[in-house]
């Protein structure tokens, strides 16, 4: 059991390095989506609070900067949303930040509906278990 946790840390510390990497690539070419989406990604799987907040400000630039068209960020919103909303129940600060996660939310059901309407009802539903819709 505590080489598994042995090798899950050292993981995790690869984790850490790769947002690194990613801080500076977004440093160096602050208008490719992608990177942004990278370093999202990571500090969601990093996890906390902190990682999340700052995920979901990348998960918004990423859209920002895809006109919206990204469904991998729109998703990453409302996961971070509803990950945020469980790390600070009772106290919760980030009522400013609804009106995002509501925009992600219905651009979600719009991409599904126009480019997947079989998944439209699933999306629905898994939107609506994260008390997002």
């Amino acid at each position: 059991m505590s080489l598994a946790v042995d090798y899950l840390n050292k993981y995790l510390e690869l984790y850490k390095q790769a947002a690194f990497c990613y801080e500076e690539l977004i440093l160096a070419q602050p208008t490719i989506p992608l990177y942004h989406l990278a370093y999202a990604e990571v500090l969601y799987t990093l996890g906390g609070l902190e990682n999340l907040q700052t995920a979901k400000k990348y998960y918004a630039s990423t859209i920002q900067l895809t006109g919206g068209k990204n469904t991998r960020a729109l998703f990453g919103v409302c996961l971070c949303s509803a990950a945020i909303s469980q790390l600070t129940k009772g106290r919760n600060k980030e009522e400013e930040s609804s009106e995002l996660q509501s925009l992600a939310a219905e651009a979600l059901m719009k991409d599904y509906k126009r480019r997947a309407p079989s998944m439209e009802a699933l999306v629905a539903g898994m939107l609506k278990n994260m008390k997002l819709s």
